[in-house]
């Protein structure tokens, strides 16, 4: 075998197109690292599909080979893991310096291996016994200049590009660490000892694969960013640039990073399109550590977006109880924190709507205080009393039924307003829970209790079905969540509204013209209705047929929890006072004369501090009605 000293002695001119047949040391790091991660990855792989319920492995399974969900994924994958679109919506600078990050590695791996093909005759080399792939394309592969095709000089030109592509992001992500909120984060999370090896390693990839490619430029070919640099270094270091101590750096970067990566936030580089490939195959969170909640933890980036998002961090005490920190501790297997932090969650679900991962933290934390909770027996009678077992007599078959809710129930001008609403309407209805005591099961769902909550909205389902309704009207966002997705009442020919979805049909199709004037309304977005069911437009247009809309500092998906949530089991009334105030500060900002919510929860909380008046949505709307239209 050739030695290299040998080979440093060549000069340029003597060069000819070749591959070097000779062996070097200097990829051991690399396929090191590499070998670790493929086995690891492939371990975790099936460790998480083996935890899957069977249902749910069918339905994985089917997905991967049913076209409409390939086409998904393969979407999914490019615009989220690589151009990392929905962080270039919340900071373009962010983005950039994400995808920078990501796709721009992605390209220089597929232009390398584009390289390989095309310019190397053996793209298995033989030598003395060992099977090398050249995927270090300038160390092994030597060109004479003069024999450049003009093919070769636009790969060269591509690889420099898309390095200094890398680069650029690379030095947003140092800036960041330094000055985070310049790049739209209030707050990062601090890394831990795997994080800083892997994060380091990564910082210094590029730099080092650019020193490398730019000593070997003279013998291997470069472009404009690394013949320049290689030109400098031989003007100070000499023709004979020993090159492969630079490769060694490259090399063990690599290998740092990949073994450093599957015990660090680095992991969800290879573990977020394995989500996306679940979460498009249906499986939801069934357990709080394993199956589809692993690979949700594992794909989580710690990148502190949802510290910032998370309503309760008005109170610096409470950034320790961000999703962020929730999942490290549950990838530590740290129970007492978990437990903590599980307990204290609004469950707002503005950190699941605003992480560009998608991990849904709140899911998770509500398995895990069933783990805590469930056994705990429920009673659930009041559902059954007489007067909901005869909603069925009370109901003439296809009219409307309302469900106004535990909460609704303690604000009575909502419910005053929605039957005024329905009696302008001409609508014949029945109210369900006019005496009370009917639950929807979301406080005990909330609360890690399922199989009481299960069984509570069965006992609530049979009540509903034999009613013989074909509406069933909601005014708690709460509600109207649950009887959505737990209910399945559509399968019995039962449409579960809204009443902001109702009342909006009703002045769009002209069956009540409420009067406008000339007042200013500042809208809330209630968590369960906005985040949770995607209505947003219907109670603005019904706002603006009754008078002026204001826009909010913060809205729709970036909406402030009001701080009355029932989701947390162990926030004081000092905290919640100080995301209420939060709240109330982000609404107030437009000078709207009132506040509209369209949620009695909200409602409520709001009016105890505001002093701003908080009315809700149907009362603005029956205090301006002319009557019914013909």
């Amino acid at each position: 075998m050739k030695s290299f000293i040998n080979i440093l002695q060549i000069t340029p001119s003597e060069v000819i197109d070749r591959i070097t047949d000779s062996y070097s040391n200097f990829v051991l790091p690399f396929v090191i690292g590499i070998s670790f991660i493929i086995i690891y990855l492939t371990v975790g792989f099936i460790r998480i599909v083996y935890h899957l319920p069977n249902r749910d492995k069918k339905k994985f399974f089917l997905s991967l080979i049913t076209p409409k969900c390939i086409l998904k994924n393969i979407k999914n994958i490019f615009f989220d893991c690589l151009l990392h679109t929905k962080i270039w919506k919340r900071n373009p600078l962010l983005g950039y310096m994400h995808s920078a990050i990501a796709f721009g590695w992605f390209l220089l791996i597929v232009l390398g291996h584009i390289e390989v093909a095309l310019f190397v005759p053996k793209h298995l080399s033989f030598s003395q016994g060992a099977i090398f792939y050249p995927i270090f394309y300038r160390f092994f592969v030597w060109v004479n200049p003069e024999h450049i095709t003009l093919r070769g000089n636009l790969f060269f030109f591509l690889m420099d590009f898309v390095l200094l592509y890398v680069l650029s992001g690379i030095g947003l992500a140092m800036f960041k660490r330094v000055r985070s909120i310049a790049l739209g984060m209030r707050h990062t999370t601090k890394p831990a000892l795997a994080d800083r090896v892997a994060l380091y390693s990564l910082w210094l990839i590029f730099p080092l694969r650019l020193l490398a490619e730019s000593f070997t430029a003279d013998v291997a070919g470069g472009s404009f960013l690394t013949r320049p640099m290689n030109y400098i270094f031989r003007s100070f270091f000499g023709n004979y640039l020993n090159f492969l101590p630079t490769w060694w750096a490259y090399s063990i970067c690599l290998g740092l990073f990949f073994l450093a990566m599957p015990f660090s936030r680095y992991m969800h580089i290879v573990t977020e399109p394995l989500l996306i490939l679940m979460r498009n195959a249906g499986l939801k969170v069934t357990k709080p550590r394993k199956g589809f909640a692993e690979a949700e933890i594992y794909s989580c980036s710690s990148c502190g977006l949802c510290i910032d998002a998370c309503p309760m961090n008005v109170q610096k005490k409470n950034l320790k109880f961000s999703s962020v920190y929730f999942i490290r501790f549950l990838r530590r297997h740290n129970t007492k924190k978990i437990n903590q932090i599980a307990e204290k969650c609004l469950l707002c679900n503005k950190c699941y709507e605003l992480c560009p991962v998608g991990v849904d933290s709140p899911a998770i934390r509500i398995a895990q205080r069933q783990t805590l909770y469930n056994k705990i027996s429920y009673d659930f009678s009041s559902a059954c009393s007489p007067s909901h077992r005869n909603t069925s007599e009370k109901t003439n078959k296809g009219g409307i039924l309302y469900f106004a809710g535990c909460m609704t129930q303690l604000t009575p001008v909502i419910i005053r307003s929605i039957e005024d609403i329905f009696k302008k309407a001409g609508e014949n209805y029945s109210f369900i829970d006019k005496d009370g005591g009917l639950c929807c099961g979301r406080p005990l769902m909330m609360a890690g209790r399922m199989s009481a909550a299960k069984e509570l909205i069965q006992k609530n389902k049979e009540i509903i079905i034999n009613s013989g309704a074909k509406k069933l009207v909601l005014s708690c966002p709460i509600c109207y969540k649950i009887f959505k997705e737990e209910y399945r009442l559509e399968e019995y020919g039962i449409q579960v509204i809204h009443y902001s979805e109702y009342i909006y049909n009703l002045i769009k199709e002209g069956i009540i013209t409420p009067n406008k004037e000339n007042v200013s309304y500042v809208y809330h977005d209630p968590c369960e209705l906005g985040r949770g069911c995607n209505i947003y437009n219907e109670p603005r247009s019904i706002i603006e047929s009754v008078g002026i809309l204001k826009a909010a500092k913060k809205e729709r998906d970036e909406s402030i929890c009001c701080g009355g949530s029932l989701g947390s089991l162990t926030l004081d009334h000092k905290d919640r006072t100080q995301v209420t105030e939060g709240a109330l500060d982000n609404l107030t900002a437009s000078g709207g004369e009132k506040i509209v919510t369209a949620c009695p929860l909200c409602y409520k909380t709001f009016r105890l501090q505001s002093k701003l008046e908080i009315v809700d949505l149907a009362q603005i709307v029956a205090e301006r009605l002319n009557g019914r239209q013909s």
